[in-house]
């Protein structure tokens, strides 16, 4: 493991990389961490777009002994000249799953392990989607309603990072945040 002040110069050397308001993220998620030890971090700026806009979003992760601190960057869609920065720190022991989906293109080769792409998705409780449809009936003549049949879904955090898109660099950084997620959320449901 890197030392701490290494560890810190890396993420602020990556916001910098990210591009997206890095002072401002720095800032952001000094107050978020605590002064905690940064044990492993993961830095993911995004940017989409559609037929009249161009939409930037930067999401960065870190993560401390005891927390998961988050911050997620938009511009204010309602103020060009404006960002919005929102952080959230969930103790480790209050995360209910640590989901990867490892992609991998061609699985029958010898050396199917590796990994194109992974998506991290870590639920805590905060936000859950609900997924309805209408409930049927196996009856082909039958006119009746019968309500609704659904699921929840927990989603407070979700994550996709490719080497195609985000380059293998950052593909191996999100892999080694998620092992130092998965074993952190571990260690703390032992205690």
């Amino acid at each position: 493991m890197r030392a701490v002040s290494s560890l810190r110069t890396s993420l602020h050397r990556d916001l910098q990389r990210g591009g997206f308001y890095p002072e401002l993220v720095s800032r952001v998620l000094e107050v978020a961490i605590g002064g905690q030890e940064v044990v492993s971090y993961l830095v993911h700026p995004e940017t989409s777009f559609d037929s009249r806009e161009i939409y930037r979003h930067l999401t960065a992760l870190v993560l401390t002994p005891t927390r998961l601190v988050g911050v997620h960057v938009d511009d204010d869609p309602e103020r060009p000249s404006r960002a919005l920065a929102t952080t959230e720190a969930v103790a480790l022991s209050r995360i209910k799953s640590v989901v990867l989906s490892h992609g991998v293109s061609d699985p029958a080769r010898s050396d199917a392990s590796v990994v194109d792409e992974l998506t991290i998705a870590v639920n805590w409780g905060a936000v859950s989607r609900v997924d309805l449809e209408p409930a049927s009936c196996p009856d082909p003549n039958c006119e009746a309603d019968h309500g609704y049949t659904g699921a929840v879904t927990g989603e407070d955090l979700v994550i996709r990072v490719s080497a195609p898109a985000d380059g293998q660099v950052r593909l191996d950084q999100a892999l080694a945040f998620a092992r130092a997620l998965s074993a952190g959320v571990a260690r703390s449901s032992e205690q």
